[in-house]
């Protein structure tokens, strides 16, 4: 057999074998892909589930907080509603639970039942912060009769002569559900309606639902 002829059939059997790696080599890759597509799918479910979990947190509240903002600056009340709805049932929850692991580890660990307090503390003022927003929104829709309840709630939690308390009196004056002005004390003068008696200063209980009183230690 001349050489010519050798080295053909050595190219031929180069070929085939070449034929061979590719039609066993393709489909390996062709299946390799849709593992990756699957992964990739489920890591986008399980970020999605997380991101849905998250609504139940701090920052959960924060950010129905300010989609409210934003429907308020478009006029978007009915939507500006829902959100602070939401947001409000979730900080008095998480007020209510965190209020709940402060006593449950008050007297065990004071560092835990510490930070438990001041997490209590926290959520139940951005929950009056998101009940006072809606009452405004109630009352630029002309629904007095929304924002009144909402106005009183944050009274009761807080105090008439401070902070949310004192602009939700305000708000109950300038709607004319009540007609008379709060005058703060004098300094070293405790005002009490008359024929009574100041009470001494009491622990405060669990906090209910929504109204509730501001954790103390």
């Amino acid at each position: 057999m001349s050489n010519i002829s050798k080295l053909n059939i050595v190219r031929r059997s180069t070929h085939y074998l070449l034929f061979l790696l590719l039609l066993i080599g393709l489909p390996a890759k062709v299946q390799a892909q849709p593992a990756v597509d699957s992964s990739t799918t489920k890591k986008q479910d399980s970020n999605a589930a997380n991101q849905s979990a998250s609504i139940f947190s701090i920052e959960g509240g924060k950010r129905l907080m300010m989609e409210a903002d934003q429907a308020i600056e478009a006029q978007q009340y009915d939507l500006a509603v829902e959100k602070l709805q939401n947001a409000r049932q979730v900080y008095n929850q998480l007020s209510n639970f965190y209020l709940q692991l402060f006593n449950s580890f008050t007297g065990l660990d004071n560092a835990a039942a510490e930070a438990h307090r001041k997490k209590a503390l926290d959520t139940s003022l951005e929950r009056d912060r998101a009940t006072y927003q809606l009452a405004l929104v109630h009352r630029s829709q002309n629904k007095p009769e929304l924002a009144i309840p909402l106005l009183i709630q944050i009274i009761t939690s807080q105090s008439p002569g401070i902070g949310l308390g004192k602009k939700a009196y305000e708000q109950l004056v300038e709607i004319g559900f009540v007609d008379t002005p709060y005058t703060p004390p004098k300094p070293g003068e405790v005002k009490s309606p008359p024929g009574q008696v100041v009470p001494a200063p009491e622990a405060q209980p669990n906090a209910p639902e929504v109204p509730a009183t501001a954790p103390t230690p």
